[in-house]
């Protein structure tokens, strides 16, 4: 009887582990190709809008892409190789800096941009410059941001800024801000004033554009709430807004005559669209409530529905 007890628990074990094994797999063939599609994908927005917008115009981005842009107009050398020497040291510093996987896909993302940018020809949509820098910006943006979410970048500027931002102790948008003014300023003398101007312009709707694609429409929002009525605020949270709830147990800092008050902290994370709902509710159930909300990139599992991109 013991026998038997003994190998149906040795199967089971077995089983589990194959199954615990399978999963893995699963999960790691749907993260290839998840990260494949949106750095493809990234590849043709990016190359589209350099081609058919920003190339026959002689504009010109921020980034490693600018700074190709700017030598294309200057070396009759084509984008597509300067855009793989441009990024080569950047590669490399991310190797160090981030690691070999992200650099792996960094160099996969970039040499499938060469590629495409030489053997795929994109016709020129419109000669208007607003148009262009518009346009341009947003099709580069949204090929830059696809291939982050892919894991990778087509542009090597941002490897500089992360390490640049631990040697200096800058922030790292004020070290991108700092190497865009050098490229535009650049590009006056070069160029022209007017053609600077544009191109700040294409800059600003790559920028916005990565930022929706990157975060997306769906903002959240980190919201931690201190209140008497807790409880109340709790329920309101679950039942109106199907939203999860975290509750830690606190003690108020400051109280007179060295009385610390204790109550519950409740923690949520919304969309920036609950944002009036969750303020509103809270408002009729205790108006002196102390609501502190912070912004969050992304999140996942829990309660909160992945957004779909």
């Amino acid at each position: 009887m013991g026998g038997h007890k003994n190998s149906g628990f040795y199967v089971m074990g077995h089983l589990g582990a194959y199954l615990k094994k399978s999963r893995k797999l699963r999960v790691t063939a749907k993260s290839y190709l998840k990260d494949t599609f949106f750095i493809v994908s990234g590849i043709f927005a990016a190359a589209f809008g350099l081609e058919s917008f920003l190339l026959p115009n002689s504009f010109i981005d921020g980034g490693a892409t600018g700074i190709s842009l700017l030598i294309t107009t200057i070396s009759p050398l084509p984008l597509s190789t300067i855009i793989i020497l441009i990024n080569l040291p950047f590669l490399i510093l991310g190797y160090k800096v981030i690691g070999k996987q992200f650099t792996i896909k960094a160099t996969l993302a970039i040499l499938g941009l060469a590629l495409v940018l030489g053997l795929v020809d994109f016709p020129e949509i419109t000669q208007d410059k607003l148009l262009v820098a518009v346009f341009g910006g947003f099709f580069l943006g949204a090929g830059i941001g696809l291939s982050i979410r892919g894991g990778g970048v087509l542009d090597g500027t941002e490897v500089l800024a992360i390490f640049l931002s631990r040697k200096l102790g800058a922030t790292i948008g004020d070290v991108i801000i700092l190497i865009n003014i050098l490229i535009f300023l650049t590009a006056a003398y070069l160029l022209s004033i007017e053609t600077a101007l544009y191109s700040m312009l294409t800059y600003l709707a790559a920028s916005k554009t990565l930022d929706f694609i990157v975060d997306g429409i769906e903002e959240y929002t980190g919201v931690t709430i201190i209140s008497k009525a807790s409880e109340d605020i709790r329920l309101m949270i679950i039942n109106k807004l199907g939203r999860g709830v975290t509750i830690y147990d606190a003690k108020g800092g400051f109280g007179k005559d060295g009385i610390h008050n204790e109550y519950d902290v409740l923690f949520t994370v919304i969309t920036r669209l609950e944002i009036r709902k969750l303020n509103i509710e809270i408002t009729k159930i205790d108006p002196k409530a102390f609501v502190v909300m912070s912004k969050i990139n992304d999140t996942r599992g829990g309660m909160i529905k992945k957004r779909a991109l």
